[in-house]
């Protein structure tokens, strides 16, 4: 089906950034984003909670509008509008549906290390999936130094001798990493 006389001036409203035309846009094609996150959840084999299926619609309609509405200004017309933004929403859903599904397999992982070190798994827990989520958004040196002191349970000069750094850099540096956490935890 190709793009109608609507849709086209519904889009170039919003690129125009007329009044109340992002308002329309949203009201007009919430269905078929929400209609996406759930047949895509469902053929994934995953249960979404609470406000789950409403934050993964809040992340399509956020790179709908990302960079100057990129997205929209993408588009050719070729098919109907709801045709496209099904497969940019499939796109998002699958992307964060998947980072999910590894942040969920590192938890039970550390459960399980935890239960055969014969812890209790809620011991400690809340503090390394905050230590996990810190460390899917590093690289390098500073992914090295916050999995030896939080994971490894390195000393600070066992940390210095192994990553080559000064001892006395080791703390603030933990410092500033959990602060860049605490600012990013929008999780």
């Amino acid at each position: 089906m190709p793009l109608t006389e609507i849709d086209r001036q519904l889009i170039h409203r919003c690129l125009e950034r007329e009044p109340e035309a992002w308002c329309e846009f949203v009201d007009r094609y919430l269905g078929v984003v929400f209609q996406v996150i759930q047949h895509t959840s469902h053929m994934r084999g995953m249960v979404l909670h609470g406000d789950d299926a409403e934050d993964l619609a809040a992340d399509v309609l956020s790179t709908i509008v990302d960079n100057n509405f990129k997205v929209l200004r993408r588009f050719r017309g070729k098919s109907s509008m709801a045709s496209y933004l099904a497969v940019i929403a499939r796109r998002v859903v699958v992307n964060k549906l998947s980072r999910r599904a590894i942040y969920e397999k590192k938890v039970q992982g550390i459960k399980a290390e935890q239960e055969a070190k014969g812890n209790p798994p809620h011991l400690d827990l809340e503090r390394k999936e905050e230590v996990i989520r810190l460390l899917d958004t590093l690289d390098g040196t500073d992914a090295d130094l916050v999995r030896a002191f939080y994971l490894e349970h390195k000393t600070y000069s066992e940390i210095s001798r192994d990553l080559g750094i000064p001892e006395n850099s080791i703390g603030p540096t933990l410092n500033r990493l959990r602060e860049q956490l605490r600012k990013s935890a929008s999780f």
